[in-house]
């Protein structure tokens, strides 16, 4: 019954919608209007700022990790990974938000820094180097991805192997436009300050 409940709440954890709050909140703007009509990080950058952008990736981020250290809070034995699975596909599909939510990139990235960070650190490094050179945000978003599974293969945990291969193929999976359109020599680019 506690682990049931556990991946409940880090379900409705992932399901937050920040970007739709900060926007509404702060702006008055729902983002889901706006921009790719994507509830994630990129279009809260591209709609409301850098300073949204910022709040909107670090509270992603972080949904993913408090849902992920459940398991530990309530000394079950829950393996984290599924709760920070659940809190993922929570932030891809949202109660609260029409189950239309972000491309699972930040909350992803939450799950891993709860349980490797350094190989959180390691793909923040690949994510900012990828966007460095191509300035493509979900070109660099593969990348990490693909970069993760990688590591976790290094690492040789089965569990991690098998929950970063799930989240790197949601991860691709929700940016399949974005290749089309990067293939195609559509995908906006980032401009550096």
């Amino acid at each position: 019954m506690l682990n049931a409940m556990i991946i409940f709440i880090s379900y409705l954890l992932g399901s937050i919608p920040s970007g739709l709050i900060i926007g509404k909140s702060f702006f008055g703007i729902d983002i889901r209007e706006h921009g790719s009509g994507n509830l994630g990080a990129t279009n809260s950058f591209r709609t409301l700022g850098v300073k949204a952008g910022i709040a909107v990736t670090a509270a992603d981020i972080l949904k993913g990790t408090a849902a992920t250290l459940l398991p530990y809070w309530l000394d079950s034995g829950l393996n984290p990974l599924i709760a920070g699975m659940a809190a993922v596909i929570g932030h891809m599909f949202p109660v609260f938000a029409g189950f239309r939510g972000g491309k699972a990139v930040a909350t992803s990235g939450g799950v891993l820094l709860a349980l490797e960070p350094v190989m959180f650190a390691v793909l923040v490094l690949a994510f900012f180097i990828t966007l460095y050179l191509t300035k493509y945000v979900s070109l660099s978003s593969i990348v990490v991805a693909i970069t993760a599974v990688i590591y976790s293969i290094v690492l040789s945990q089965v569990a991690l192997i098998i929950v970063v291969s799930i989240l790197a193929f949601f991860v691709i999976y929700r940016h399949r436009a974005n290749i089309i359109r990067i293939k195609n020599k559509t995908e906006p680019k980032i401009t550096w300050m």
